[in-house]
């Protein structure tokens, strides 16, 4: 490569195209998605499992765990466009990958473990997530949704039956979507042609495998792991109330494929997680029941999978209220200082992830973007 090309690919040209006014513009335009129909019968199916979850648990002697009922039913998600058998592996893979890390991180937590040795512990188990879902294949909505699952697990507990109440009610949860996919996935259509992978002359940053091969899954989690630990301890020092969200911010950030995908991400998460936090202070200040939180929820879910095909700015507009009003059925105090803490954890977030893309940036990272600025300008 010339020296004229690498000059044009230098960081400091990377910084300009990355704030460029073009990635705003680019971050706010709207796609239509592979399948309104797929996406309209996954955000029905993980509504009912959530609701079913969240009623069953509220009802039961154990109400306090609504809220991790309520995750696993989130493993309906997945596998939208995969065949009816292989849909039925990736649900029971992703029940799996919600309720293991809860079963992990209460484990540690029942130890008596320091918050700062919890959220690199998170930090790890984030980077493990990371790669095997980059490793099945699972798909959107990727690792994050994993991620969060364990990070509802990191408030301590002291008895044995505490853990086993998460660990269970998140499994039941998983069980019941997996069981609402098997009765309703032939609602689906099947014949939905995927666009390709993003087509990018890359290396990853820690070397030159390919971001969608096999064996870049082990430097996709020490990237993650990394990134994540760097995050949640910032925001631990700053004395925020929830830093495990800034870490969870940070690795939605990573799972875009290629540079100008991580700057939309970043811009898309932030202005939608403001918005959506105002929803939810809004919601959280009336002081709602749990059956008012629940039909929320519902709502929120439901429309989350319609929009986010078009934009994931739209998409985080709904699931901001819905995280906050997740966290909230569990019981939560301090309901309404969630929405402003959000939006501090997903700028932070944003930020390292951003840095660290650009910091740990390849020369072909840096290439393409200059060609795709070049190409939008």
């Amino acid at each position: 490569m010339t020296n004229p090309e690498r000059s044009v690919a230098s960081h400091g040209r990377m910084l300009v195209q990355m704030l460029a006014p073009a990635r705003l513009r680019e971050s706010l335009s709207l796609n239509r998605p592979p399948s309104v129909r797929n996406a309209t019968v996954a955000g029905m199916q993980a509504t009912i499992a959530v609701v079913i979850a969240a009623i069953a648990l509220h009802l039961s002697p154990w109400p306090h765990m609504a809220g991790f009922a309520a995750l696993g039913g989130m493993a309906a998600l997945f596998g939208r466009f995969a065949s009816p058998s292989k849909r039925r592996s990736m649900v029971f893979t992703a029940g799996c990958m919600l309720t293991a890390p809860v079963a992990v991180l209460s484990s540690f937590a029942l130890l008596g473990i320091t918050p700062v040795g919890m959220l690199l512990l998170l930090s790890v188990v984030a980077g493990l997530l990371a790669a095997v879902a980059h490793r099945t294949q699972i798909g959107a909505p990727g690792a994050v949704i994993f991620v969060f699952a364990a990070s509802a697990a990191i408030s301590p507990i002291s008895t044995g039956a505490e853990w086993a109440e998460r660990v269970l009610a998140t499994g039941a949860g998983a069980l019941i979507a997996t069981i609402i996919c098997a009765l309703t996935d032939h609602l689906r259509d099947l014949d939905v042609r995927l666009p390709p992978p993003p087509s990018v002359a890359m290396s990853a940053p820690l070397s030159a495998t390919p971001p969608f091969s096999p064996g870049y899954a082990p430097q996709f989690a020490i990237r993650v792991a990394i990134c994540a630990a760097i995050s949640s301890l910032i925001a631990y020092a700053m004395d925020w109330s929830h830093p495990a969200w800034a870490s969870i911010g940070a690795i939605a950030i990573l799972q875009g494929v290629h540079l100008p995908g991580t700057i939309h991400r970043a811009w898309q998460r932030t202005l939608g997680t403001i918005v959506g936090a105002f929803i939810a202070w809004v919601i959280l200040s009336a002081h709602p029941s749990f059956w008012q939180i629940l039909l929320v929820v519902a709502i929120f879910q439901f429309v989350t999978e319609i929009i986010i095909g078009y934009n994931y700015a739209l998409g985080q507009i709904a699931i901001t209220p819905m995280a906050l009003l997740m966290t909230a059925l569990s019981g939560h105090s301090g309901a309404t200082d969630m929405a402003v803490s959000r939006i501090y954890d997903t700028a932070l977030g944003a930020l390292v992830g951003i840095v660290f893309a650009l910091v740990l940036s390849s020369l072909d990272e840096r290439m393409h973007l200059a060609r795709h600025h070049s190409r939008k300008a």
